[in-house]
């Protein structure tokens, strides 16, 4: 499943340089073949514009041998006399630089224009002008729908709520696009509007979305019954270990006895940011390594002096990916909480983003990593200790959530009783 909070979060740790967590997005080897042919193409304006010591040097000097640049002349020469529409030399160059990219037939690889790095950009502030929800996207059937709305957003003023299914953005389909593309289509300048078509158990409803400045929370808590906090982490961000330290301070001067971390809709984000949350909760060790393509490893750690000993559940979907997931081994492998939901995603690998001289970026997977254990979760997920599907039983046309209808947290509270 693709992820999207209308954002998208870098990270730096441990000396590293930026690494990227984003949602997982739409791949597979059909789309990287066609954008691997369109790139293939593009080379001609690419050979026109630069000359070959770009490709030679981006490619290898043994890809454009002499067959190769006959092929791509003779390709050049067919589409500008034959192709029936004007020929925009820009967009094929940019046409190359994705099936590069395209061509590793990798899903969390990615090219991006300059206007869509420019874009990248401004996600990771987490300050945008928008729809204010945070959107999934199914990998195989490309339906987009709405995982969470963001607490005085257009959306939960336009009575959007979880589990919406997005079906157009002024007429275009949600299906036909990549989550990352099509939420492009959601931002926007400020008092704008767009038409927002959404489907609700079965029916379909058709809304004008006025676009407001959103800023996105990455924690919220509460205290439940019998003194048991309650901590929803929405992804890592940059500014998620000071949201966590402050809900801890405050849950635990109102006389906190357990705890409940909530992962059920967390994408992921910054891998430094869930290791500081970590360090602050487990004792002396590994928290999550990673290992190269050269074998280098990269290990974060914890330290004995802020270990919590409170009880501890955590919560987990199929939408728990990436760094929540790193979370959720930790938790697991350390024994330190009961683990209650349905399996994980199963994202297993971390990504680096390299701006580019002219205002592109390439965003490559440039490691795998491990829990503390030694498990690589990749494809495989993380499975609950104790598997529970969620259901809700309260009013879905509520305005409060009624956190005593929620299934999975009832259990939680009842085994954090019994200890």
């Amino acid at each position: 499943m693709d992820f999207n909070n209308e954002e998208i979060i870098p990270s730096t740790g441990n000396g590293m340089p930026p690494v990227y967590e984003p949602e997982p997005k739409k791949g597979g080897f059909g789309k990287g073949l066609v954008a691997g042919i369109v790139g293939t193409l593009a080379v001609f304006a690419v050979l026109c514009a630069l000359g070959l010591s770009f490709v030679k040097g981006f490619l290898g000097n043994d890809v454009v041998d002499a067959t190769a640049r006959a092929k791509l002349s003779y390709l050049s020469q067919i589409i500008h006399d034959n192709y029936y529409k004007e020929v925009n030399d820009d967009d094929l160059t940019e046409g190359l630089y994705k099936g590069i990219v395209e061509g590793l037939d990798d899903p969390y690889s990615e090219y991006y224009t300059a206007k869509e790095y420019e874009d990248f950009q401004i996600n990771t502030t987490g300050n945008y002008a928008g729809l204010g929800a945070q959107l999934s996207q199914d990998k195989d059937t490309m339906i987009v729908t709405i995982t969470r709305v963001y607490e005085g957003s257009p959306a939960e003023e336009a009575g959007l709520r979880a589990d919406d299914i997005i079906v157009s953005v002024d007429g275009i389909q949600a299906v036909d696009e990549k989550l990352d593309d099509f939420v492009q289509r959601i931002r926007g300048e400020e008092g704008t509007s767009f038409e927002l078509v959404y489907s609700r158990d079965g029916e379909e409803k058709t809304i004008n979305v006025t676009r407001a400045e959103v800023t996105i929370p990455s924690v919220s808590w509460r205290m439940l019954d019998d003194n048991i906090g309650l901590i929803e982490i929405y992804e890592f961000s940059s500014n998620t270990a000071e949201e966590y330290n402050k809900a801890m301070d405050e849950l635990a001067a109102g006389g906190m006895k357990a705890v409940i971390f909530d992962l059920r809709t967390n994408p992921g984000g910054m891998v430094s940011s869930v290791t500081e949350i970590l360090d602050s909760i487990l004792p002396e060790g590994i928290t999550v390594y990673m290992v190269d393509n050269k074998g280098e490893k990269t290990t974060y750690t914890s330290d004995e002096e802020n270990k919590i000993d409170y009880p501890m559940a955590v919560l987990i979907s199929g939408n728990t990916a990436s760094s929540a997931e790193i979370f959720a081994g930790a938790i697991r492998d350390y024994n330190y909480g009961v683990l209650i939901g349905e399996k994980t995603y199963g994202k297993g690998v971390v990504q680096m983003t390299y701006p580019l001289p002219d205002g592109s970026a390439v965003k490559l997977t440039m490691a795998s990593y491990y829990t503390p254990k030694g498990e690589s979760i990749h494809e495989k997920g993380i499975k609950p200790d104790i598997k529970l599907k969620y259901k809700y039983t309260g009013d879905k046309d509520a305005k409060e959530y009624d956190y005593n209808a929620d299934n999975q947290i009832r259990r939680a509270m009842k085994i954090l009783n019994e200890k």
